[in-house]
């Protein structure tokens, strides 16, 4: 596309990125991937040119990434839909039910305790991303933003349709699975939340020599057992929510985000093992006892 000259060897990729913009200023940079070879892996924004030049011309090959969102855009749009859909499902406007029906039938606790649940759960994720998550990569393609909403705004659609529904019955144990399933979805709710501190805390001191390890904080304890207990809090608390309300559309969405969040585990446990092997492996990714 262009050539680049007089780039003092200290310069990043960024910065690379930032001199081709100039060039071609229809590819901004979070919208360039270098590589080295075709095909190759993309050059991270932090890598010097001068650990990648062998002689004084450099040639790198340009990839077009599509347009970008920043993570804080990514998470806030995709945790702010599911919060504010289920609302309007809850208060049942006109468009959705029947007003007289609504009307005449009761509703039962469970759907009060599951609305104010399950904005405590994403509440919890747009705090998270705004004061305790640091994100290692500035940008994402809006694709997977768009994927992302997909998801979870239509699963929203379906679990607060029926949760909120008039003709909504209770689950089968009545109170007790209720008040057990609650008491287990606030737990694993504290010790997402405790988690995603400690490694938030860890990365923050830029101690990144030893694999995290539990503090007093009990919630902190599954640290012993597994490498991505944050993972098993998040599936612990879809589990919960579904025995709460004991519904089909619950169970679905629980069962994926398990499928999806195991994937997840055994791609950073393996990241884990390379760079913490005597602490990792005797653990879990994401399940205990499970190797």
């Amino acid at each position: 596309f262009c050539f680049l000259f007089q780039v003092p060897p200290a310069s990043t990729v960024l910065d690379v990125k930032h001199k081709f913009h100039k060039a071609c200023p229809q590819w901004y940079p979070s919208r360039v991937g270098l590589q080295l070879e075709r095909n190759g892996p993309f050059l991270k924004d932090s890598i010097s040119i001068q650990s990648l030049a062998v002689s004084s011309i450099i040639t790198l090959y340009f990839t077009d990434l599509g347009q970008q969102v920043g993570w804080t855009t990514f998470f806030l749009t995709e945790y702010t839909g599911p919060l504010l859909i289920y609302l309007l499902f809850y208060i049942r406007l006109s468009t959705i039910y029947d007003q007289v029906e609504s009307r005449k039938n009761f509703r039962h606790p469970v759907v009060h305790l599951a609305c104010f649940c399950h904005c405590l759960h994403y509440i919890r994720h747009l705090l998270e991303t705004l004061f305790v998550h640091k994100f290692s990569e500035g940008h994402t393609p809006l694709k997977n933003m768009i994927k992302g909403c997909a998801f979870y705004w239509g699963f929203t659609s379906w679990i607060a349709y029926y949760i909120n529904h008039p003709r909504y019955t209770p689950p089968s144990f009545g109170h007790k699975q209720v008040s057990y399933a609650a008491l287990a979805f606030l737990m694993c709710e504290a010790g997402n939340h405790f988690i995603n501190v400690a490694l938030a805390h860890q990365t923050n001191s830029g101690n990144r020599t030893c694999f995290p390890s539990p503090t007093y904080n009990p919630f902190t304890w599954l640290f012993l057992l597994v490498s991505c207990p944050n993972y098993t809090y998040e599936a612990g608390s879809w589990i919960s929510f579904t025995v709460m309300t004991q519904t089909l559309p619950v169970g679905i969405f629980a069962f994926l985000m398990v499928i999806q969040m195991s994937l997840w585990a055994q791609k950073k446990h393996k990241l884990y093992l390379k760079r913490f092997y005597p602490e990792v492996r005797r653990k879990a990714a994401m399940i205990p006892i499970i190797f």
